[in-house]
């Protein structure tokens, strides 16, 4: 293995058992989630009342949905029979009843929506707590050399302790040793996802030229997802940056220890990265915002009438330092309000470019089965801002990346390279 590492064009990262692609920003659960997160919807679904206008709904209703199962039944029934009559393979009944459900969210249309079996259901939920059963490491995927490449170790995980280090190539998984390269980055990924208890097998690379391999074999227990990066500004130590790759359960305390990290450093002034933040949970950037932000409206949130049902506030004290917030096309949802209720308190320097423009909200709904559906049923303002969905945040500071950088992952860019950043770090002598 002798050529220099340079990452590709894909963006991804993944905590091991975690792959985050968070979009759900309002969450209304059962049982141990709903003191946590508002269970509004929910016992709507279980009173009959009507979300949109706190009407009931009525034999109306109750009567097109019965036509429409008749419709749906009926059909489903014929191509059943079909199937059961002709095809030449054996039918799985539960991947029938997971694609049927699948398809049935498609259909309505609901860009945001989603079917969850049981088991991605139980993901999803170990996603929003911030807490994963894994190995406890970041990783992105290595282009040049078709592995797995570890950005980060979490703090107190088994990884950590079995000597796992930032820089590591993962190259083979499993104890066949299956090359990254053969079997792709996601089934790997999968193998090194495992139940507490058991163990991650693998093979990483490290050293010039990566010449040195390690074999692993890991415990996996749970560990807390790391969705905060910071390091002190190479070209200024007055400066600290924080990166966020999404608003997890974690992403508060790990934010107020990035900051007083890098104040103890002697940064004075902060840029926040949240370029390929795609968002998370409500509560998370709640929390993160009202430690930044001065006593008044964090979020606005409204029915599908445009009736104000709902709204977070910040308490008086706030955080009294010079920042800029980095953004591009796929800073969404959160992370946008996260930008937009900055810029409303004139908090900081928005740079980059312009972001993916979601400003609606999802309630995901468990099922009798403990499979759950998340549906789209509000929409959220920024404190004193219009809403952003479908047009997105247009910066401060428009400054597209380099060029040169297009092919490279955001995580590998070096402090001297990265222009959207120097523009940004400039911003704040404004």
């Amino acid at each position: 293995m002798r050529k220099k590492i340079s990452v590709g064009a894909c963006v991804v990262t993944v905590m091991i058992c975690c792959i985050v692609t968070f979009q759900a920003t309002y969450i209304g659960l059962y049982n141990r989630f709903e003191k946590k997160y508002l269970g509004e919807a929910v016992n709507t679904i279980n009173t009959g009342t009507s979300t949109s206008s706190g009407t009931s709904s009525g034999d109306t209703t109750a009567e097109t949905t019965s036509d429409f199962m008749k419709k749906a039944t009926a059909k489903l029934a014929e191509v059943d029979s079909i199937y059961r009559n002709y095809y030449i393979d054996e039918l799985d009944d539960d991947a029938l009843i997971d694609g049927m459900l699948t398809g049935y969210v498609a259909g309505t249309g609901d860009k945001y929506g989603a079917y969850y079996n049981a088991e991605a259901f139980d993901t999803f939920i170990s996603d929003l707590e911030g807490e994963v059963a894994g190995i406890g490491v970041t990783v992105i995927y290595n282009a040049d050399y078709k592995a797995i490449e570890v950005i980060s170790v979490v703090d107190n995980s088994p990884a950590l302790e079995a000597g796992v280090q930032p820089g590591d190539l993962i190259v083979y998984v499993g104890e066949d040793k299956e090359a990254v390269s053969e079997i792709g980055y996601y089934p790997a990924i999968n193998k090194l996802k495992g139940v507490v208890g058991t163990h991650a097998v693998f093979t990483a690379y490290r050293g010039e030229n990566y010449s040195e391999a390690i074999e692993f074999d890991i415990e996996r227990r749970v560990v807390d997802s790391q969705s905060v990066l910071s390091h002190v500004y190479d070209l200024d130590s007055s400066v600290g940056i924080i990166k966020i790759s999404e608003f997890d359960g974690n992403t508060p305390t790990q934010f107020v220890a990035a900051v007083e990290d890098l104040q103890s450093k002697g940064c004075e002034k902060l840029v926040i990265d949240l370029r390929y933040n795609p968002g998370g949970e409500l509560s998370s950037i709640v929390t993160t915002l009202d430690y930044i932000l001065p006593e008044g409206p964090i979020v606005r949130i409204f029915d599908a009438d445009g009736n104000e049902v709902k709204a977070y506030y910040s308490e008086a004290t706030e955080l009294d330092m010079p920042m800029a917030v980095l953004v591009n096309g796929s800073t969404a949802s959160a992370a946008e309000l996260f930008t937009s209720a900055v810029r409303d308190y004139n908090k900081a320097v928005i740079v980059g470019t312009t972001t993916y423009g979601k400003g609606c909200m999802q309630t995901t709904i468990p099922l009798s089965d403990n499979s759950a559906v998340s549906v789209t049923y509000r929409m959220y303002n920024p404190p004193f801002s219009d809403n952003y969905h479908g047009v997105g945040i247009v910066p401060d500071v428009e400054v597209e990346l380099d060029e040169s950088l297009a092919g490279k992952n955001i995580y590998k860019i070096t402090d001297e390279e990265d222009n959207q950043l120097a523009a940004a770090v400039k911003s704040l002598d404004n």
